[in-house]
């Protein structure tokens, strides 16, 4: 009887909300599979190596296990040995390698995985807000998280929007919708022209078009200038309707802290990209991605001899204490089945 009655009220054009997001409810439509598992491969070649080079130094960020992905590094192949290493600020891990006077020109470094990835959901906005409360004093642990980044900053121009857009909300969840918001409506995702990519949260403001950074840098900077925690997460787009094939780019998402709940996932240029899932990313990020560090500003374990790095998802390269950029780089991931489970057997001799 209930059945009949909505579809009569949808025949006859009544609306009837339904609410996007992780709830108990056997019928409820998801936005994403509960979880995939697949293999990815991480390969890269550094290229050109000068004659008369006396170190090469290289720096991989390694996905890791954590709350949302059970990650196995199957096998590591490398001309040289390598150590893992962890970074102290965010807990990214290193994997780093040194080549001394080297005598061939190219350096090739691959990285198997096996990967387990899990939907990661608070929730749609209306049940986030009924637990939410008002931002309060920033835990210690979570300064880092309300600080500025090179390319993200607090004040002037981002404090301003940030009054803005959230000054007037009341809750964490409020100010983060409405910051989620405003990005969606006004930004769109266009990788023409130059300056997308950095993340540089101003030039994103002001352009009003970029990739993932773009989005996501506003943001964090918004929500930072409201005291409230905020953090960059970035991996790969594991594509949803394929069950193989190579991954041209990396992709990124962020999360905000709010006291009564948590962390909080949202990815807006997903949702920009899907405008029909725009409810659902916010408060959740889907099991299509792999994460490989977090944070901005980065400075590597071993120290490298160059500057903070803005992002940490491709290799880093130095030659002789400089930064070197010729490097070919090759990202694939083949969907794994019981079957093809059992018949895959990873190298028992990684080169670590």
């Amino acid at each position: 009887m209930k059945l009949r009655t909505l579809s009569l009220l949808l025949l006859a054009g009544i609306a009837v909300p339904l609410v996007v997001g992780q709830t108990s409810a056997p019928d409820k439509p998801k936005s994403s599979v509960p979880a995939r598992k697949f293999r990815f491969t991480y390969s890269f070649t550094v290229k050109d190596i000068p004659s008369g080079t006396k170190v090469v130094r290289v720096w991989v960020p390694v996905a890791h296990t954590d709350e949302h992905q059970t990650v196995k590094l199957l096998n590591v192949k490398a001309p040289v040995q390598t150590q893992m290493a962890e970074e102290p600020k965010y807990g990214n891990h290193i994997l780093y390698a040194e080549i001394h006077n080297p005598v061939q020109a190219t350096a090739d470094f691959t990285l198997e995985y096996e990967v387990t990835r899990h939907e990661f959901s608070r929730g749609d906005y209306a049940q986030l807000e009924r637990k939410d409360t008002k931002p309060g004093v920033v835990l210690v642990s979570m300064q880092r998280y309300v600080e500025p980044d090179k390319l993200i900053p607090t004040d002037g121009e981002i404090k301003s929007l940030a009054d803005t857009v959230t000054g007037s909300r009341a809750g964490t969840i409020a100010k983060a919708k409405a910051a989620y918001d405003y990005l969606f409506t006004t930004m769109r995702y266009d990788k023409t022209g130059t300056g997308w990519g950095r993340g540089d949260a101003l030039w994103a403001c002001d352009a009003k078009h970029g990739n993932c950074t773009d989005f996501h840098s506003p943001f964090i900077g918004m929500m930072r200038a409201d005291d409230v925690p905020a953090r960059f997460d970035i991996g790969f787009p594991v594509p949803e309707n394929k069950d193989k094939g190579d991954i041209a780019s990396y992709h990124c998402w962020a999360e905000f802290f709010a006291r009564s709940i948590g962390w909080v996932p949202l990815d807006i240029s997903e949702a920009w990209k899907a405008k029909e899932k725009a409810d659902y990313f916010f408060g959740s990020v889907d099991s299509n991605r792999v994460q490989f560090s977090t944070g901005r500003d980065i400075t590597l374990s071993p120290k490298q001899d160059g500057p903070p790095l803005n992002y940490f998802v491709y290799p880093y390269v130095e030659v002789d204490g400089k930064t070197y950029e010729s490097i070919g780089r090759k990202f694939s991931f083949a969907e794994v089945s019981e079957q093809n489970t059992a018949d895959f057997r990873p190298d028992p001799s990684p080169a670590m």
